[in-house]
């Protein structure tokens, strides 16, 4: 009977999101609530398995994340490259604004203990603590977009060197060929895991420990969400995202609450302008977030008859979780994404970005690690 009622609401949503939004979006949702079922269950973080790695020396987050980019990669290059008119990449230049944003998202992600989709998944699985960082997360996203024009105005890296005369996109896929592209991609997915286990099998070597086994969730989760970001390529026509949507709902309350944005160089544009004046649920990004929401709410209470009750934050914290939420949004916007729209849909789309943003983000989190260790956050 439990179940039932977790299931309910789920199917009258889906119900009014097709009828009011039409067939795709009404799939958009029950593409959400299979990501968010699929990360809580398997409790699948990208935040926890880089920390796991610094911390305790335990490789499978990392080697998890490597198999689904993995298979990401190999099932959604032939469709970017046969399908370039009905699907796009996430494809975004290195500029600097990649690079600070990278490294402060890692830093913050850290000390929120989260990134966008751990928030949300986390949310959804009623944490507290998640839910003081997603509407800060909110604010961050809609102020960062403000000022993405400004930070894209100042180049990139690679025009400071001169290998480029301003700062553009590296497809790999348009550069390489789709073979190409998908071999070195696969290289590279293969030595960040190789370097990961050799690390963790160094560090037990010199505490007389064994690498731990491999949980099965990691395998299972990257496959459950590999095959959810397919057919949402599919039926989006664009890679899976978080960050568009959050920063859309925080200039909507702006909006609402009278701030004129006609004038801002990011939502003052279209398609965003549009975008703040249509329904919630015309929006990919929105109804895939509010599905993940759910089905991570479905998830974490399907074999429990009451919730958990779990406690709040302390006043520290709370203010360590705003400031986090706060930088993550904003530096997300920067970066064109967290990491699932830079990190994983940059990789799988053949983006050079999405491993720029990697390195930037795992040298932030190393800073962020740092951080919550000396404020004693659990």
């Amino acid at each position: 009977m439990y179940r039932l009622l977790l299931l309910g609401p789920a199917c009258l949503g889906w119900i009014a999101v097709t009828l009011q939004a039409g067939l795709r979006a009404g799939f958009l949702l029950v593409l959400g609530l299979g990501f968010g079922a699929a990360l809580s269950a398997s409790r699948f973080g990208f935040t926890t398995g880089w920390r796991h790695l610094m911390i305790r020396k335990d490789p499978w987050g990392m080697i998890g994340q490597m198999i689904m980019m993995a298979i990401c990669s190999a099932l959604s290059f032939p469709l970017l490259a046969a399908f370039s008119h009905e699907i796009s990449g996430a494809v975004a230049p290195i500029t600097w604004g990649l690079v600070v944003g990278a490294l402060l998202f890692g830093f913050a992600m850290q000390l929120a203990d989260g990134c966008g989709s751990g928030t949300l998944y986390k949310a959804g699985a009623s944490s507290p603590t998640s839910w003081v960082v997603l509407p800060a997360f909110i604010v961050g996203s809609f102020v960062g977009a403000s000022h993405q024009h400004a930070w894209e105005s100042l180049g990139g890296p690679l025009q400071a060197v001169g290998l480029q005369q301003e700062a553009a996109p590296i497809d790999l896929i348009a550069t390489t060929g789709t073979p190409i592209a998908l071999l070195l991609t696969l290289l590279g997915c293969a030595a960040v895991a190789l370097a990961s286990y050799l690390f963790a099998k160094r560090s037990a070597a010199q505490t007389g420990h064994r690498v731990p086994a491999v949980p099965s969730r990691w395998v299972w989760g990257a496959v459950v969400i590999t095959a959810l970001y397919v057919v949402h390529l599919i039926v989006a026509g664009q890679p899976w995202g978080i960050v568009y949507g959050l920063g859309l709902w925080g200039a909507k309350v702006a909006t609402a609450l009278g701030a004129d944005l006609s004038a801002d160089t990011f939502w003052g544009v279209a398609p965003h302008a549009e975008r703040i004046g249509e329904p919630i649920l015309w929006d990919v990004t929105s109804v895939t977030n509010i599905g993940l929401l759910y089905g991570a709410l479905i998830a974490n209470r399907w074999n429990t008859d009451a919730p958990t009750r779990r406690a709040w934050p302390s006043p520290t914290q709370l203010l360590i979780s705003i400031f986090a939420g706060c930088l993550m949004g904003y530096s997300a916007r920067l970066a064109y994404g967290c990491n699932v729209g830079a990190y994983l849909g940059g990789v799988a789309s053949g983006s050079l970005h999405g491993w720029v943003w990697f390195a930037f983000a795992f040298l932030g989190s190393i800073g962020g690690v740092a951080a919550r260790r000396k404020a004693r956050i659990e």
